[in-house]
């Protein structure tokens, strides 16, 4: 199955949590810290690999992550840093964080490469806290948490040219002609289920790259039937071939279906209608006598909008060679900048302000404090050493922990616990 879209999440590594330990030698009892630095964790990467055009790898599986650093250990050893995640995309993948949409990365053109979400750095070892006045630091700094991020990923085609126009107006026959594509080609709404891209090659050119874009049909820019998923791989393309059914094979009107499919464009995207159309009539092959009153009623119509129109046959080839050096030399005058996604949402940024939650309960008169924060904290701090103490009871004023207690009506003498710890609260 084609995918154009997965949502993920992604994680880094944790940073290795510096250790405490200090020297014991012989003759030596009473020896420095030496506890060593946790190791760096893990990077998410993303990468352009040139072998993929679909998503599907990121179908079935939601949760990536890299790996921890790890912990450091005694006589200054220093922990082993994580390995990164390497998530490799097709070409054109915007990534996006998923609650807002807004674009983190677009992996197209230069950008073959980017970190998404950095591991936490290493904890620093007890041996960097000795001084003068504390000789035997009983504490060493954590590593870094790690972090998390829903994103979704999307592909958007990258062509130079799309194929828009209703299902079965010869989209498919039209691409299998002049491309090396093979699309399947049947006659059934919706036939062409993902974009087919092919490469046109032009006598002494080197050509353009053109993307049969799925059908469409009416309320296609509102989501029915399959419509953004199609739409989104109209975004990147400098012009477009709008191909029209001008035999009226299936009882449509060629006119009426031009204005449906550019209204959806509109609707969907008001930049995107207004870029360059060629109109390519097809099936002229069906038509007999009125061959030349259907092609002046498109011409009348629209011409004097700019949109050219070309009399094909995508069964014959009649009129195809005349629609593609037109098409090739527009290119060729547009001194359009490819479309390129800039960044919006920084997750370095973003998630160092995201706080892990907590919970206070009083049970019994006694508060109960829990939570990721505070099991994390109690998890790489040593409460018997004055200093850790301190450190602990500035991170509760910090955090608002203690205003809350006060809030709840907590009094001197009370008791507090977490996570097995139990404390008199004292102001």
């Amino acid at each position: 199955m084609f995918a154009d879209r997965a949502k993920i999440i992604i994680k880094s590594g944790k940073g290795g949590d510096g250790h405490v330990s200090f020297r014991r030698e012989l003759y030596v009892p009473n020896g420095g810290p030496d506890g060593g630095d946790g190791g760096r964790g893990g990077d998410v990467v993303f990468v352009v690999d040139e072998g993929l055009n679909t998503l599907t790898d990121y179908r079935h599986k939601r949760k990536f992550s890299a790996q921890d650093g790890e912990n450091g250990g005694k006589k200054r050893c220093h922990g082993k840093d994580g390995e990164d995640i390497i998530l490799k995309v097709p070409e054109g993948t915007v990534i996006k964080e998923a609650e807002s949409g807004k674009v983190i990365a677009d992996m197209s053109l230069e950008n073959r490469r980017q970190v998404i979400l950095t591991g936490g750095r290493g904890g620093l070892g007890n041996q960097h806290f000795a001084t003068a006045t504390m000789q035997i630091p009983k504490f060493a700094k954590p590593g870094q948490p790690s972090r998390e991020l829903e994103v979704q990923l999307e592909l958007k085609v990258i062509a130079d040219v799309g194929l828009i126009g209703f299902p079965n107006v010869g989209k498919s026959t039209f691409l299998s002609r002049v491309t090396n594509a093979k699309p399947k080609i049947a006659n059934y709404h919706f036939t062409t289920i993902h974009p087919n891209l092919g490469v046109v090659d032009i006598d002494g050119s080197k050509g353009f790259v053109i993307a049969d874009i799925p059908g469409l049909i009416e309320g296609a820019s509102e989501g029915v039937g399959l419509g953004h998923e199609f739409l989104r791989h109209i975004e990147r393309t400098k012009m477009m071939i709008h191909v029209v059914d001008a035999s009226g094979s299936e009882g449509r009107d060629p006119i009426e279906d031009i204005y449906k499919i550019n209204e959806e464009l509109k609707n969907y995207n008001e930049e995107i209608s207004k870029r360059p159309q060629v109109i390519a009539a097809n099936k002229i092959d069906l038509l007999y006598d009125n061959k030349d009153e259907v092609i002046e009623a498109l011409k009348a119509e629209f011409e004097p909008e700019g949109m050219k129109i070309f009399p094909i046959s995508g069964a014959t080839g009649e009129g195809i060679r005349e629609l593609l050096y037109y098409v090739y030399d527009s290119i060729q005058k547009m001194d359009t900048p490819p479309v390129i996604f800039e960044q919006e949402y920084f997750p370095e940024e973003e998630l160092i302000y995201i706080d892990l939650p907590y919970t206070i309960e009083i049970e019994d008169g006694v508060y109960v404090v829990e939570g990721p924060k505070i099991e994390k904290m109690l998890g790489y701090t040593n409460l018997e050493s004055e200093k850790g103490f301190l450190f602990f009871q500035k991170f509760l004023k910090d955090s608002g922990i203690l205003e809350e207690l006060e809030e709840k009506g907590i009094e001197e003498g009370d008791t507090v616990r977490m996570y097995g710890h139990a404390f008199d609260y004292y102001q």
